[in-house]
């Protein structure tokens, strides 16, 4: 029997901590700080080709992980804006759109033709991340993208941040990071 409101307050608090932890929403970047000032930060560049096509204006990509569906959602794409392609079975070649500043300071190339679908073949330049790895501890959560949409990190995902700009912040499904990253530093913890 329940005999005042704290005790009820308890439970529903109880149960939603079990349940609702996965859609818990979080500032990113002061968690990227903590996990840094704990030492559980490392160092990582995406080394592995990418193909390669121009957006079409106002084009919208969904971002899909094979095995674990939707990850985010572009905003609409702006003139210079390009899709790139990874080239890793184990997501299922996912795509995401780059905007065209980011686009120059990332990629290199065409360093090939184009396929029969038109997508080029790039080479990242291996621009140092920041990456923090998702502690079991953590659990799944949610927090807003740089573009604005919201992201769900799980445990064993990685979240990196571009090391001149802590605003460019987002999540890198473990698979998709283990195929197309190379770690430079390991996380001291």
């Amino acid at each position: 029997q329940i005999q005042n409101g704290h005790t009820l307050a308890a439970v529903a608090m109880l149960s939603c901590a079990s349940v609702c932890h996965a859609q818990q929403s979080i500032d990113v970047i002061a968690y990227f700080e903590r996990a840094r000032a704990e030492g559980r930060d490392g160092i990582a560049r995406k080394t592995r080709t990418v193909d390669v096509r121009p957006s079409k204006p106002g084009e919208v990509i969904v971002t899909t992980i094979k095995g674990e569906g939707k990850e985010t959602q572009s905003a609409a794409a702006k003139p210079g804006d390009m899709v790139v392609r990874n080239r890793c079975a184990e997501t299922g070649n996912e795509e995401i759109l780059v905007a065209a500043g980011n686009f120059a300071k990332r990629y290199v190339g065409p360093i090939g033709g184009a396929g029969v679908d038109g997508w080029v073949p790039y080479r990242p330049q291996g621009v140092p991340m920041r990456f923090i790895v998702v502690r079991e501890m953590d659990g799944a959560f949610t927090f807003t993208a740089p573009w604005g949409e919201k992201m769900m990190a799980r445990p064993g995902d990685m979240i990196v941040q571009d090391v001149g700009n802590a605003k460019d912040t987002y999540r890198i499904q473990k698979a998709a990071f283990a195929c197309t990253y190379v770690v430079e530093r390991q996380p001291s913890k």
